[in-house]
């Protein structure tokens, strides 16, 4: 039974902007940039993709482009050393509510990957940042989430060695097995990328997204028609305060659909009541893509 339909525009209205498996291949976190920060001419081109940004949760996402030069009531914009020389930062936060942090997070990366494609480096950063200084910034309203903000600018040739340690901590090359993360009518069978068929390649743009600590914490199963996205709870939700795996979500989603959009696949996401699959105790059902 479907309890509310995640997509009351036409998916096919939002257009995919560049190639997308190109784009998420060249994807990286850069941690060191080029002091000069982004020409007018890019900042341009970041504000008007983001007043064009939408996402199939119709949740309002809010965007700013930030300068290191900002200070509200003395407070700097830093990062506490894992970022050097960006002087430009983009923000995002929204109201809270259902699917809110999937939104945002599926809105973000889509930014990110249009910043990729302009050849521009970013970062997802969700803990390691002056939150109050870049809150002061933002311009919050009562009741907003904000969990996490990205440099953006232009990379530096050379790593810095804490930027290859903290890679290297993080494992940020490598990604889990499809046999990990993809199944079939539950979750005790494998999906195979046969057997996944013409969905085989959104899958594959969901296995390389990123992820906070690259824990990749979705899971998805193709069943009777429907990819059913999970959870896979590495944390309790009431004892943090604010939920960074519903973002890692709202990347899996934005992945997922840029790749089935440009594809031209079937289908469409919704939040069902609960999916009719036995599912173990730390798999939180999400949202559904419905093929159609």
């Amino acid at each position: 039974m479907i309890n509310s339909d995640l997509t009351k525009g036409e998916t096919a209205k939002m257009g995919i902007d560049f190639p997308v498996e190109n784009t998420v291949r060249r994807r990286r976190s850069v941690r060191t940039y080029d002091e000069r920060g982004l020409s007018k001419s890019e900042k341009g081109q970041i504000d008007a993709y983001i007043t064009g940004l939408s996402n199939p949760f119709s949740v309002d996402v809010s965007f700013r482009l930030l300068e290191t030069s900002t200070a509200v009531n003395g407070e700097k914009l830093g990062t506490y050393g894992v970022i050097k020389g960006a002087r430009d930062f983009i923000g995002a936060s929204v109201a809270d509510g259902e699917l809110a942090l999937e939104a945002l997070g599926y809105s973000f990366e889509r930014l990110v990957l249009y910043a990729t494609f302009l050849g521009l480096g970013t970062c997802w950063l969700g803990g390691t940042f002056n939150r109050s200084g870049f809150a002061a910034a933002m311009g919050l309203s009562e009741g907003e989430l904000f969990p996490c903000i990205s440099p953006v600018g232009h990379p530096k040739g050379k790593k810095r060695a804490m930027e290859s340690f903290i890679r290297w901590m993080g494992q940020a090359d490598q990604r889990k097995e499809w046999h990990e993360l993809f199944f079939r009518q539950g979750f005790s069978q494998p999906l195979t990328q046969a057997e996944a068929g013409e969905f085989a390649y959104p899958l594959e743009m969901v296995r390389l997204a990123p992820s906070a600590v690259n824990k990749q914490p979705w899971r998805i199963v193709q069943d009777h028609g429907a990819y059913h996205f999970y959870a896979a709870r590495t944390l309790k939700s009431d004892k943090v305060k604010i939920d960074l795996q519903r973002v890692d979500l709202g990347i899996a989603a934005c992945h997922f659909h840029m790749a089935a959009l440009e594809k031209g696949l079937p289908g469409k996401f919704q939040k069902l009541v609960k999916p009719e699959i036995q599912s173990p105790e730390q798999m939180q059902y999400i949202f559904s893509w419905i093929v159609r």
